[in-house]
């Protein structure tokens, strides 16, 4: 059974085939209907002379060598690089070369400028500051010298305080009061004090003690003393382990540094 498309491709090929056939018969018939082209004739120019005038006519000399024509004249080489500037250009070139000059010179000068300015500033703040720590450096000395003017008024102050206080102890210390608390003290100190096996009868001796408000001892050095060194370490001992010492009957009688005579028997 034959199928559809084998159908087509002999219709197409009947086509083609007819349409070149008609191609060749409309060429062949206008190649037949053209006329044809006339032969081309030659052109041939000619002068007609008298045949006396040739023979009364001189023989004609020899043919010479036509002479050499001459040389062309040299061809100017084209320029091969950018044309040479016009004047115009070249002034318009000079004047923008010169206003890059003045602008360069300006900017310069401005930087210049710029640069004197930042330098008399930072000059001006060192003056300032140096004229600040010389300001400084004044008000603490004055500061210093009120201070040191100050204590030394405190110090004459106390001072007047001591003597005024001494003088008006002195009375008291001359009395009974002072002995009274001084042999309260010694006694206190005989009663801490732990005999050593080498202290004599009838010993003697003279301590300096220094106290604090509320009688506690500080410090104790034995001054004259008939006893050996067993004896002078035992009553130092002896006056540690008294403190605080007993108060005085009268503040105005209390002493920091005292002179106690220690007699134990």
């Amino acid at each position: 059974m034959q199928r559809v498309s084998d159908r087509w491709v002999s219709v197409v090929l009947s086509v083609l085939l007819h349409g070149a056939l008609l191609a060749a018969l409309v060429w062949g018939w206008l190649l037949f209907r053209r006329p044809p082209r006339p032969a081309p004739t030659l052109a041939i120019e000619a002068t007609v002379v008298d045949a006396r005038a040739l023979r009364g006519a001189v023989q004609p000399q020899r043919e010479t060598a036509a002479p050499a024509p001459p040389p062309a004249p040299p061809q100017p080489e084209e320029p091969t690089g950018p044309p040479e500037p016009t004047a115009e250009e070249l002034a318009q070139r000079e004047e923008q070369r010169h206003q890059a000059e003045e602008a360069a010179a300006a900017a310069e000068k401005q930087a210049a400028e710029e640069q004197a300015a930042r330098e008399a500033e930072a000059h001006r703040q060192a003056e300032a500051a140096a004229l600040a720590a010389v300001a400084a450096q004044k008000r603490a000395a004055a500061q210093q010298r009120q201070a040191e003017a100050q204590d030394e008024k405190e110090r004459e102050e106390d001072l007047q305080r001591s003597l005024a206080a001494e003088s008006q102890m002195d009375p008291a210390r001359a009395g009974p009061a002072l002995a009274n608390w001084e042999a309260q003290i010694a006694a206190k100190i005989t009663r801490a004090w732990l005999r050593p096996p080498t202290a004599r009868p009838g010993i003697e001796c003279m301590l300096n003690v220094t106290q604090v408000p509320g009688g506690e001892v500080t410090q104790v050095t034995i001054g004259e003393c008939n006893g050996d060194q067993a004896v002078r370490e035992s009553i130092e001992a002896a006056v540690y382990r008294a403190s605080p010492l007993p108060p005085p009957p009268d503040p105005a009688l209390f002493d920091r540094n005292l002179k106690i005579n220690f007699k134990p028997d």
